[in-house]
């Protein structure tokens, strides 16, 4: 038996079919294995037990949906052994681990695959900041929920551990956050074969669309005969690159901007990975929280040497964004997650949640015309050449290569210069 400080009063955690479970002391230890052999038993069985599940405690999370009080710890770490997610509470999603599986349950139920990809795993609360922010925004929405639920196959793969930083105050405090890291979501037909991919964070509302737009794509796919399909992927990504950018002219058009955005500069040095900043820098709200601790990381040398890259024409993202300011809404189910995941000793006199969402729903805003002006469209462009795209695998490299800068030839992941010097013994590599 083991014991750690939990936020939970005199927390009992026990070690029990696989998973940690925390219960408080009004928690009877024979409902904690109870729960727990439920799950193991349950898990096999695929959506269909999370479903029997569901009802099994249909009081208590019916309650707990109404946003008066959360699920006990118990039921919440159980239902997220079951999902493979946290706080599955909140989205009511199950989701596959192996992806020979996920093949399996797609052919058959005819539903396309939608393959998470990210850093860390997304059953733990230190996933990549990407991911975390999918469960806060996108899984709990209640129509997005129920199209995943009802329309595809939910799986997630981990690309490598993700980075974690702990600052340890010395008074008993400290605080954990993940470093660098991005993610995508794959929508794929039930052999694995690649139909489209959805980069980074989306607003709600662009990532219902998205879903919509590729399980047609799926549908329409899978109809034709193997000598046609690679012909229409081929238009199919061409149709959406040309959406994009007239899209992209008419944004200019309607703020009276004669010249576009330029990108960040990326690079092209293969013997020096991009840093850390610059990858970051890519996804806005993921920058948010990462940028006061890399910059904290730094020595004072780095920071002189190497700076945050700003985003060029920052002005020009944000006018852009505003125009989808009215797309980018939370709902009330992730709002309340958002209430109950915030730090207690982090509140104010007064309530700040709405100044926390409104930010929020403006980052999203910024980070989903950059994913789909900036990123999308090299996407779309490398289907249309064929470029590494019929395996997920493959694509998946190029993408975090490429596109995120986090390739795996970087063991550091942008966080150690090669050309850095820090006067710790071995460049503090322990």
């Amino acid at each position: 038996m083991k014991f750690r400080t939990c936020k939970y009063p005199f927390a009992l955690i026990l070690v029990s079919f696989g998973f940690v479970q925390i219960a408080d002391a009004q928690t009877p230890v024979a409902e904690i294995s109870n729960l727990s052999q439920e799950v193991s038993v349950l898990r096999k069985q695929g959506p269909k037990g999370l479903e029997v599940f569901l009802k099994s405690h249909a009081n208590t999370l019916n309650t707990a949906s109404s946003g008066a009080v959360l699920p006990s710890p118990a039921l919440r770490l159980a239902l997220d052994e079951l999902c493979q997610q946290r706080d599955c509470y909140a989205s009511r999603l199950y989701w596959y681990t192996d992806i020979e599986q996920a093949k399996a349950a797609a052919r058959t139920s005819g539903k396309p695959i939608l393959s998470l990809r990210l850093l860390g795993r997304l059953d733990q609360d230190l996933s990549c900041a990407n991911s975390r922010f999918f469960r806060v925004a996108l899984y709990p929405n209640l129509e997005i929920s129920k199209l995943l639920q009802d329309r595809f196959i939910l799986h997630w793969q981990s690309v490598r551990p993700v980075p974690k930083v702990t600052i340890d105050f010395g008074d008993g405090r400290k605080l954990e956050r993940t470093i660098t890291g991005n993610s995508i979501h794959y929508v794929l037909d039930a052999s694995g074969r690649p139909i489209d991919a959805i980069p980074g964070l989306y607003s709600p509302k662009a990532f219902l669309q998205q879903l919509q737009q590729a399980e047609l794509a799926v549908k329409n796919y899978s109809k034709l005969t193997p000598s046609d399909r690679e012909s229409y992927l081929r238009k199919y990504h061409s149709d959406r690159l040309n959406s994009i950018q007239a899209q992209w002219v008419a944004d200019l058009s309607r703020l009276g901007i004669q010249s576009p955005p330029k990108l960040v500069e990326i690079p092209n040095n293969p013997n020096q990975p991009p840093t850390a900043e610059i990858a970051s820098s890519l996804a806005v709200s993921k920058m948010r929280v990462e940028t006061p601790m890399l910059t904290a990381l730094q020595s004072d040398a780095e920071r002189n040497q190497n700076a945050l890259a700003e985003i060029t024409d920052q002005k020009v993202w944000d006018k852009i964004a505003q125009l989808y300011a009215a797309d980018v809404k939370l709902d009330q189910n992730s709002i309340s997650l958002i209430r109950a995941k915030k730090s207690q000793s982090a509140n104010t006199q007064e309530d700040n949640l709405p100044i926390i969402v409104k930010n929020f729903e403006a980052t999203m805003a910024l980070d989903t015309v950059r994913n789909e002006y900036m990123l999308h469209s090299q996407i779309h462009q490398w289907f249309m050449q064929g470029k590494q795209t019929r395996s997920v695998e493959a694509l998946n490299q190029q993408v975090y290569g490429q596109l995120f800068l986090t390739p795996s030839s970087d063991p550091w992941l942008g966080l150690f210069p090669s050309d850095s010097y820090s006067a710790i013994d071995n460049d503090g590599i322990r």
